[in-house]
């Protein structure tokens, strides 16, 4: 059974900073080109960072040069490290395999990232 857990959110001040992980279970994590996704309130679930099996990245418009993924193939585990937030990253982060227009396998549940003065 896979398993997708998020964990790291929580609230932090505009400029300030999070690191998410999301841990996988029940898939052979190395070869998969794994992402993070967020769905703020009213909004469609977004595709914001993403890093292939050998480590290369890339990242939304939006969050390019403050969001850095990476990911630990020995732990199964993947990171959003989130620099220099703005209210507008404030959301709901998920991890997943990205697959065509969608994902490989369902949603967990999830990391709130709150960014409040």
């Amino acid at each position: 059974q896979v398993q997708l857990v998020e964990s790291g959110g929580g609230l932090v001040q505009p400029g300030g900073s999070l690191r998410l992980s999301c841990a996988a279970s029940g898939i052979i994590f190395s070869i998969y080109f794994m992402g993070w996704y967020r769905q703020a309130p009213g909004k469609q679930r977004e595709l914001v960072a993403a890093i292939t099996s050998g480590g290369s990245s890339n990242y939304a418009d939006s969050v390019k040069g403050r969001f850095t993924i990476s990911r630990d193939n020995a732990k199964n585990t993947v990171y959003l490290q989130m620099n220099r937030l703005k209210p507008e990253d404030t959301a709901v982060y998920y991890c997943n395999v990205p697959f065509g227009a969608g994902t490989l396998y369902a949603w967990g549940q999830g990391t709130q990232v709150t960014v409040s003065s």
